[in-house]
């Protein structure tokens, strides 16, 4: 299985995504939002990149969230934190999602065989269904602005690592390019403290200074949500494949 990190959006273009589970990764925050919304009951979540977008594709009934450089998009129902997600009237609806990386990130994608989100909150969960699919896996760092964000690459690095151990277990072996090997280091380095690390990334001081300091703790929680968001229909939905032991 060949496995590559990719840092940032702009950078998708380089490696072919078709035929490929590609793991999107933007865990401060769309990714960490999408997973802990489905594990709280949302209906689904369809990401989109524009606000326009969102309009178009709201009913009644829907939420409409997103962001723009951190801040909640003026006359929408939620933002983008985790938080936000996590109370019961979110429960049974559709979440029509736009921000300003994650949701780009996952559109990016679509010429995908699978695609997946990722985050620290479910990354066991996340290597085991992307080893399951038995495809070669592209790991998209959403990154910020077109540029690569730490944090992302720290979670890479964790999914790298909990794909290897899968892989050495049944005696297979997976090849990575050079920036997966060096995020994989990254994470190895920084296991023990990831909350402090995240936390001297540029995206959670940028956070924490909007007063998003909870954000930043919840998202760094590693393998909290058993729950894989799954793009089927245009809609991110929890994967319900049957995982062997």
């Amino acid at each position: 299985m060949q496995v590559d990190a990719i840092s940032s959006i702009s950078e998708a273009r380089a490696i072919d995504l078709s035929h490929r589970t590609v793991i999107v990764i933007d865990v401060l925050r769309a990714t960490s939002t999408i997973v802990t919304a489905l594990a709280y009951g949302a209906a689904g979540v369809i990401p989109v990149e524009t606000v326009g977008q969102a309009k178009h594709c709201f009913v009644p009934g829907d939420i409409l969230g997103g962001e723009r450089y951190c801040k909640k998009i003026v006359g929408f129902d939620a933002g983008n934190s985790p938080l936000e997600y996590t109370n019961d009237d979110f429960r049974g609806r559709r979440i029509v999602l736009t921000t300003t990386n994650g949701t780009r990130a996952i559109q990016k994608a679509v010429r995908a065989e699978h695609i997946i989100a990722g985050a620290f909150l479910n990354a066991q969960l996340c290597a085991q269904v992307a080893v399951k699919l038995k495809r070669d896996v592209a790991l998209l760092c959403a990154g910020s602005q077109d540029t690569f964000a730490f944090e992302d690459g720290l979670c890479a690095g964790l999914l790298l690592h909990e794909i290897s151990n899968i892989k050495e277990a049944t005696h297979d072996t997976i090849f990575m390019n050079d920036l997966g090997s060096m995020v994989m280091s990254a994470y190895l380095h920084h296991a023990d403290n990831l909350l402090g690390a995240i936390q001297q990334c540029a995206s959670a001081k940028r956070l924490a200074k909007l007063g998003y300091h909870q954000d930043v703790a919840f998202c760094s929680a590693v393998n909290t949500i058993p729950v894989v968001p799954r793009m089927v229909h245009q809609m991110m939905i929890p994967f319900t494949g049957v995982i062997s032991s």
